[in-house]
């Protein structure tokens, strides 16, 4: 193992977005059985921080890995389009509207059918637009169309939370 490969190489895995949550998952296991500072108790100070390194690093990729919105845009990174949604908050005017509706949709609602039937309606949405963005990386390895899409499903990812305590206000 090098502390340099990136996530997909430290976990022995293809870089795409699709991937297998529970290999993921038994790859994380294994990397900290290997890793883990216990392991290098009788081994000394240096070689036990050498393994604590290693074992955040193994945490980081694996935090990276499992989410897929993270992963998307790690490998938008990997290939040179960083997301910057911090920066970048341009999206198409269809896009756009479609928020405006729902959040008017969200501020008008005033009982839990009402809000989760909107909840429903996003979260259909947020599963086709996973569909569309494993297709635009793993397929056409368009990275500023899929740079774009993860700054798409980030504000939808927080709209979705919005919903969530929306819910829980009402008592769902």
């Amino acid at each position: 193992m090098k502390l340099d490969a990136d996530d997909f190489e430290l976990f022995g895995l293809p870089r795409r977005q699709a991937q297998d949550r529970a290999q993921i998952d038994a790859r994380w296991k294994a990397l900290q059985g290997e890793v883990h500072p216990d392991r290098f108790a009788a081994h000394g100070g240096a070689a036990q921080r050498l393994a604590m390194q290693w074992a955040v690093r193994v945490n980081e990729a694996f935090q990276r890995l499992k989410d897929p919105l993270r992963r998307a845009a790690y490998l938008c990174e990997l290939h040179g389009e960083a997301v910057e949604a911090e920066d970048n908050t341009a999206m198409p005017a269809e896009f756009l509207m479609q928020q405006m509706a729902w959040r008017e949709a969200l501020d008008d609602a005033d009982d839990a059918v009402t809000v989760d039937a909107l909840n429903e309606e996003v979260l259909a949405r947020r599963r086709q637009l996973f569909v569309e963005l494993e297709t635009t990386v793993d397929l056409r390895k368009d990275w500023p169309a899929a740079a774009q899409q993860v700054r798409a499903l980030m504000f939808v990812e927080r709209f979705v939370h919005d919903l969530d305590r929306r819910l829980e206000a009402l008592g769902q």
